[in-house]
């Protein structure tokens, strides 16, 4: 079967678990998650993956070892796509990340968590005249049409090795560098037209991407 769009019993599936974040309402629901949560988010992949390649979905259970919410489970389902022919998914950018959960809906593109090796080539090449400039002409463009720009997480100061007067400073001080796409249309969530709606939206946000590749990669 092809993506039809998702039910409303999914967001109600983590709109519930929101409340009741334990095993037992897990376990409980497991198979309403499966068919409404987790297959769409499959078929919505499967038919995005001709173009721009196979996608893989996260997996429901939150790293708590760090933290201090030891809530087991993620109230939100996310699915994405990393650049075709990488092999390290936390070290590329993603042609798309797309989340469906209790809190918000949103698909976004780029790198958002790079390592240490990735955020020092990113830096560089943000530093560089002619590559820095190139990134500031695409984020303008793509904000010009309603995309927002994201972290994972930003510096307070400019690393010590950069001029903190730089003029891209602020890209200076990201560790990581997406961009989300415009707000989705209402009722689009539960309809095949997503698909063509995402596929038009990572097209736009390709030129991020594609840089982001050259120079973090």
């Amino acid at each position: 079967m092809g993506f039809s769009g998702w039910p409303a019993e999914a967001v109600e599936f983590f709109r519930g678990l929101q409340d009741d974040n334990t095993k037992a309402y897990w376990t409980a629901h497991r198979a309403l998650y499966e068919a409404s949560v987790r297959e769409p988010m499959a078929e919505l992949l499967s038919e995005l993956s001709p173009e721009f390649g196979p996608g893989r979905i996260a997996r429901p259970y939150r790293d708590i070892r760090f933290r201090a919410d030891k809530s087991p489970y993620k109230t939100h389902i996310g699915g994405f796509i990393p650049v075709k022919g990488k092999e390290k998914v936390t070290e590329v950018p993603m042609a798309l990340y797309f989340q469906v959960g209790a809190r918000e809906t949103f698909g976004a593109a780029g790198h958002y968590m790079m390592s240490p090796p990735s955020l020092e080539r990113f830096r560089v090449a943000v530093a560089e005249d002619k590559r820095g400039k190139e990134l500031d002409k695409i984020l303008v463009a793509l904000q010009r049409k309603g995309f927002s720009t994201e972290s994972h997480e930003t510096l307070k100061r400019v690393p010590k090795a950069y001029d903190p007067d730089h003029p891209r400073a602020a890209l200076l001080k990201r560790k990581g560098l997406v961009v989300t796409f415009p707000k989705m249309p209402a009722g689009l969530l539960a309809t095949p037209k997503l698909t063509t709606w995402l596929a038009t939206q990572c097209k736009v946000a390709a030129a991020l991407v594609e840089w982001l590749v050259f120079a973090t990669a």
